[in-house]
């Protein structure tokens, strides 16, 4: 009976308040945040349509929102950086042959992969190197010819479904959802066949020796067209490196050329002393990588020169399981001294299509006006 009576006493209490278990569970006290923590709030429609406000509102969105907003943040800073003036001590440690390659407080390495050239980023990419926004630009092959060739002929928007073996057949290749007629790369060796020969008899006449930059300077005065990123690089004289120049059409150019007309060398010891000065006699230093590969970890190894880069901005789509250089955080990039240990650096999650214009439009484009200004005065 005493058994009976405790089991019945037993379940009225359960029935009358949950396990005792579950509710120190469910109900564990919190600690106290701190006060100045951000809190989540997107953007209210009821405002009315503000993009500006719109995009501010992404600091505080969550998710790849607000790594966007940091982002913004620290190209910001880059930019405020910048702007100031450099003292005289400041270029006293250059000991490379002419000018300091420098006249702000924060160099600004730019490095992106091919397809952005290929996609409509490129206009955003422009509009940088128009204004002298950059400092220094590393790309890959396709990101160098893919600009050429849009000078040449255009760049078409189809579907990334279409069947490859259809459109071999036809001659149109399919960088993603762009479509490229295999006739622009036709119009491009017709364009760049005599400036290659020339580039041989300056070499055996006049001793030039080219390197991948040189190349990339001489094509973009050779383009004289104001849509190309290289044609304002070459009038901004802004370095452009391309470290794997001949990995591209380019290079298959080079390739025919050399039996026509064998004995062009390009020196990539030059282009790595000079990058890496870039980095080494700058005051700050911040990276901007859209991509991953070549472009992300030449960029990354020069700042290395200096103990790492002040600023960073990463945009990818890489994941780090694969350990993979294209999918690091910049956290690792910490480990091996090319980012500082006191930087506070952002890596995005996320298409550069969809990002970068955003980017440029709340950093460089917003800035413009004091970025111009200082562009005129140097």
């Amino acid at each position: 009976m005493f058994c009976e009576s405790f089991l019945q006493q037993s379940n009225q209490e359960m029935a009358d308040h949950a396990p005792a278990v579950a509710t120190e569970a469910v109900l564990k006290p919190s600690a106290d945040l701190p006060d100045d923590m951000p809190k989540i709030r997107g953007y209210d429609f009821n405002q009315g349509v503000d993009h500006r406000a719109l995009l501010q509102s992404y600091l505080t969105t969550g998710f790849q929102a607000s790594s966007v907003g940091l982002a913004i943040q620290e190209i910001n800073n880059m930019i405020e950086k910048r702007l100031e003036p450099l003292e005289a001590e400041d270029t006293n440690d250059w000991k490379e042959s002419g000018p300091p390659p420098y006249s702000s407080g924060c160099t600004i390495f730019l490095g992106y992969t091919s397809n952005l050239i290929s996609s409509g980023v490129r206009e955003s990419i422009r509009y940088l190197a128009e204004h002298k926004m950059v400092d220094v630009i590393v790309t890959t092959a396709g990101g160098i010819e893919e600009d050429l060739i849009k000078c040449l002929a255009h760049t078409y928007l189809g579907d990334f479904s279409l069947p490859g073996k259809d459109l071999r057949h036809r001659g149109i290749n399919r960088i993603g959802n762009l479509l490229v007629p295999n006739a622009n790369y036709c119009k491009f060796e017709d364009w760049l066949m005599p400036i290659l020969d020339q580039m041989v008899l300056e070499q055996n006449t006049e001793g030039t020796r080219w390197t991948p930059s040189k190349m990339i300077h001489r094509l973009g005065k050779e383009i004289n067209n104001p849509e190309s990123v290289y044609y304002w690089a070459y009038k901004n004289n802004i370095p452009v490196f391309s470290p794997a120049l001949t990995d591209g059409s380019l290079g298959d150019m080079i390739y025919f050329h050399s039996y026509k007309n064998p004995g062009l060398v390009l020196d990539i010891v030059e282009d790595i002393r000079k990058l890496n000065s870039q980095a080494v006699f700058a005051k700050r230093t911040g990276m901007i990588i859209l991509g991953g590969g070549l472009v992300k970890h030449h960029i990354a190894n020069a700042n290395l020169m200096r103990n790492g880069a002040n600023y960073s901005v990463y945009v990818n789509t890489g994941q780090e399981f694969d350990g993979s250089d294209s999918g690091a955080r910049p956290d690792e990039a910490v480990s091996w001294g090319k980012i500082r240990t006191d930087a506070k650096p952002v890596k995005v999650y996320a298409d550069a299509s969809i990002v970068f214009p955003l980017l440029v439009a709340e950093t460089f484009a917003l800035h413009a006006d004091k970025l111009i200004a200082g562009k005129k005065k140097e």
